[in-house]
């Protein structure tokens, strides 16, 4: 199905051809490498240099777990009116009740800050974040920045990048997103999908083939070859939002007549141009995907990456799904997790279907599931399937071409645009559920269980067609390519009118006058203090898995309510992997700040660290977290603010799981370490003398000392590439400190 080149390749008269093959010289490599896509939209929005590039943004968007913390962030910085295009949306806790009225509260905040700084508001219910972005604001050529990780409109020509909300603040203020030139990837394809194969399937077996070998972290790809005339528009929109599982960094498309089309049913034929790469264009890295090969796929619990084939899966249930059970019982930390109880003489049942968000909302998706399911029953047993329209333009159309009322003939619940599903706040399984769902993710406890209170339900990914076929057999799981149905859906239309009468539309119009309006559970950020001279960290929190997933550091589904409370949020670090990390952290926060009031360290600290002989003046203490490779999924900035406001000063990892993860502890003040194999331990030390002039002086390499038990053992940290706005974020604290500053 899908096969990776290695090495350097040409996208050349319509093929894919590796480097070795193509016989071309130095200069024309130097001038192809000019060619792709990527790099002529990176160029016209760089103003840096060849290699590192400092980025402005056409536009950026944010929804409301995330714009709270963006504009208070912006307005301690000095926000006076937003200069660029910035849409909030309101789609994460639009259904989430916990808390009383703090939701709502922030979608006042949310409506007044447009308002006075001039931005587009989107009212809950109306739309999820991307669909409205695809509809609205996406533009060939136009780069986006979202503070989401599934921030990807690049079918549509627009290159966009997910990251931690400081990245958005840094472009309110003026600044530039800077990063290193990142590699491109040319995803190849060719072929046609076959009838009940869709998006989602093409997404999970692209996931499988590139996650686990890093094979497309940090880079960009883009899609290029015949097979992408193949594909509609929400194909083609489906299997890019799900390009953030690779972990690459954005994605961009060639764009066609069905990309004109798109535009011009949006009522915005004019934001459409078309974009080709070069002939020939040179990529680092190559992907072929042969369309027609690309069966009904399954990413089964705990990562969408986890892919096999659905006729695999049925045909070795329990040899697969034990496995699957193994690692959910090292969750919860009990023997009672199981899966293979769903297998019986007739197939493999589920406990639920949900098709929604930005991923599985679209309209082909959801008409298609009720061809599928026209005629037939979901029945009335434990079995459940409930369709999320991603916006209400999308809805209407379904409603007008008859299909939301055939889907509930069929015993479907339909309900408004929300993204709870994808993140733990709607449609939570029973305990040792298993769930079928069109959405984006499916880490642990993503779903909103909770291991550490003996909760655990369990997510697979699949595409739309083929929840809709296992719902129409009662919830046995069945591929789409077993059910006869009419693949042709009814023409979309799009109502501009909805979002003309529900929208705020106030770009370019800040109200400066007018006052923001704050409900009782927003806070403004406690003070976080500059690095001192030097630094005494202590391992408050050890995690030993492969993979640290930001759902892991800040629990998404019901704390998302108390995002606009630093303070608040925070009890909720670490909670479903390390119940006890709070409380350890807090005791070293309350003695950096008795060092603080006090001019020294308690005396039991300095007893404790005695053996690393830690000069006082100019030392100050924090605490740290260790893991492998933290940061997988989410751009939530809430994963390293909370450990900050919690008094964290640094994380230590082999590596980090994403740009944007390591970016968001830059941003919060912290040290993004690493080191390889250093068995450290809850209650180990670590000092590094004279850490703000390594820092300072750009250094790649740090040196510190460990103190574990009696033991103390010299190492080297590293710390990559800082640029020098990075550098003095960190010095001064955050990255409040370090605009207040200026």
């Amino acid at each position: 199905m899908i096969k990776l080149i290695r090495g350097g390749c040409y996208y050349m008269g319509g093929a894919l051809v590796k480097e070795n093959q193509a016989f071309l010289t130095a200069d024309k490599k130097e001038e192809a490498r000019k060619g792709t896509m990527a790099y002529r939209i990176l160029r016209a929005h760089n103003q840096g240099g060849e290699e590192d590039l400092k980025l402005k943004f056409d536009a950026i968007a944010s929804h409301d777990i995330t714009y709270v913390g963006i504009i208070q962030t912006a307005k301690a910085s000095g926000l006076e009116k937003f200069p660029l295009s910035y849409t909030l949306t309101n789609c994460h806790n639009s259904l989430c009740a916990v808390g009383g009225t703090i939701n709502e509260d922030d979608h006042v905040f949310g409506l007044s800050a447009a308002k006075k700084y001039g931005a587009n508001f989107v009212p809950p219910h109306i739309a999820v974040i991307h669909q409205y972005m695809r509809e609205m604001e996406a533009k060939v050529g136009r780069m986006i920045l979202g503070s989401d990780s599934h921030t990807r409109y690049g079918a549509l020509g627009t290159l966009a990048v997910g990251e931690g909300g400081p990245e958005l603040v840094k472009q309110i203020l003026n600044k530039t997103y800077d990063i290193k030139r990142p590699e491109t990837v040319a995803v190849y394809l060719r072929g046609n999908l076959k009838k009940g194969v869709g998006p989602q399937d093409v997404a999970i077996a692209l996931c499988g083939a590139v996650f686990k070998n890093g094979f497309v972290k940090n880079k960009i790809l883009e899609f290029v070859g015949p097979g992408i005339r193949n594909l509609s528009m929400d194909y083609r929109n489906g299997i890019d939002v799900m390009t953030t599982e690779t972990a690459c960094l954005s994605s961009i498309w060639e764009t066609d007549e069905k990309t004109r089309e798109y535009y011009k049913i949006h009522g915005r034929e004019q934001d459409y141009s078309e974009l080709k790469p070069a002939d020939p264009a040179y990529y680092d890295y190559g992907i072929t995907v042969n369309l027609s090969t690309i069966e009904p796929m399954i990413a089964l619990p705990f990562h969408p990456s986890n892919a096999f084939t659905i006729r695999e899966l049925l045909q070795h249930p329990r040899e697969i799904l034990e496995e699957i059970e193994v690692a959910g019982r090292k969750l919860r930390g009990d023997d009672k997790f199981t899966l293979t109880d769903k297998i019986f003489d007739d197939g493999l049942h589920v406990d639920q279907g949900v098709i929604a968000g930005c991923a599985g909302g679209m309209y082909e998706n959801i008409a298609e599931a009720y061809e599928i399911l026209k005629g037939r029953s979901t029945g009335t047993d434990e079995f459940s399937l409930s369709v999320y329209p991603s916006s209400q333009p999308v809805y209407k159309a379904l409603v007008d071409n008859g299909y939301i009322g055939g889907l509930m003939n069929a015993g479907v619940v339909v309900k408004t645009a929300f993204c709870g599903p994808c993140f733990g706040a709607g449609d939570v399984p029973a305990n040792n559920g298993l769930s079928i769902r069109h959405t984006t993710r499916n880490f642990e406890s993503r779903e909103g269980s909770k291991p550490a209170a003996g909760q655990l339900a369990a997510v697979a990914l699949m595409d739309a067609r083929s929840i809709a076929a296992t719902a129409a057999n009662g919830g046995r799981l069945t591929p789409a390519t077993e059910m006869e149905y009419t693949k042709k859906v009814k023409k979309y239309f799009f109502d501009a009118e909805i979002y003309r009468n529900r929208v705020y539309r106030g770009v370019g119009d800040a109200h400066t006058e007018l006052p923001l309006k704050y409900g009782p559970n927003i806070a403004d950020w406690p003070e976080m203090i500059p690095l001192g001279k030097n630094v005494l960290i202590k391992a408050v929190s050890v995690i030993e898995d492969p993979v640290t997933t930001t759902d892991e550091l800040i629990p998404s589904g019901e704390t998302s309510s108390y995002r606009s409370n630093p303070m608040k949020l925070a009890e909720f670090a670490l909670s479903r992997k390390d119940p006890g990390y709070v409380g350890r952290a807090k005791a070293v926060k309350a003695d950096e700040d008795y060092r603080r009031q006090n001019g020294s360290l308690p005396e039991s600290v300095l007893q404790e660290a005695e053996p690393l002989h830690i000069a006082q003046e100019g030392t100050i203490y924090g605490s740290c977290v260790v893991a492998v490779k933290p940061g997988d999924g989410s751009a939530r900035e809430q994963a390293a603010s909370c450990q900050r406001v919690l008094g964290g000063i640094a994380n230590i990892a082999e590596e980090y799981a994403t740009k944007r993860y390591r970016s968001n502890l830059i941003n919060w003040g912290m040290l993004p370490l690493t080191a390889k194999k250093l068995h450290l331990k809850v209650g180990d030390y670590i000092y590094i003398e004279d850490v703000a002039k390594y820092i300072a002086e750009g250094a790649e390499s740090i040196s510190a000392k460990i103190l574990s038990g009696k033991s103390v053992k010299e190492v080297n940290f590293g710390i990559g590439n800082l640029t020098q706005d990075e550098r003095n974020i960190i010095l001064k604290g955050c990255l409040i400190n370090f605009n207040a500053a200026k």
